[in-house]
């Protein structure tokens, strides 16, 4: 590590700090020959590579962009995008591989987007899984009425009558 003032190559590590995420490792660092501190972050890499066979480092503001075209005017803020595109980043980095397939980012929108968002859900599932009629959207749609009835306990979606 270079001193940004003097250009020095040694320093010593005065203070480590986690992120509040553990994403990252803030140290604090103080140049042996000119005695001036200055900080650095260290991560890991996590390279994202696309169809085409092009390598890039993996960048949640593409999440974000992406996943909010299919959220315009639906009720999600700028801190939901955020916390999504960290939920996306922790799922892709726990594969334990430090390249991913695109294809495998995508996958990982899918569940925290489910649960933010069924519409904006649909919406870009239907675009990243290539829905081609109105049985894809059907079937969507069936598999996050199941899911939901999972979740409040009962086995079954069942039609709910008007009371009188």
């Amino acid at each position: 590590m270079h001193c940004p003032y003097c250009r020095h190559e040694d320093s010593r590590v005065v203070d480590s700090r986690s992120l509040e995420d553990g994403s990252a490792i803030r140290r604090r660092r103080q140049c042996r020959a000119c005695g001036k501190r200055f900080t650095t972050m260290e991560t890991t890499s996590l390279t994202v590579v696309k169809r085409s066979g092009v390598a890039e480092p993996f960048d949640r503001s593409k999440v974000i962009n992406g996943v909010r075209k299919a959220c315009q005017g639906r009720p999600v803020s700028s801190d939901d995008l955020a916390v999504l595109a960290q939920e996306v980043e922790e799922a892709v980095r726990a594969s334990g591989h430090a390249e991913v397939d695109a294809h495998a980012v995508g996958l990982a929108i899918l569940g925290p987007l489910r649960r933010l968002d069924q519409v904006a859900y649909l919406r870009f599932a239907s675009v990243y899984q290539d829905f081609e009629s109105l049985d894809d959207f059907a079937d969507a749609i069936s598999e996050l009425r199941a899911q939901e009835a999972a979740t409040r306990g009962r086995t079954a979606v069942q039609p709910r009558l008007p009371r009188r």
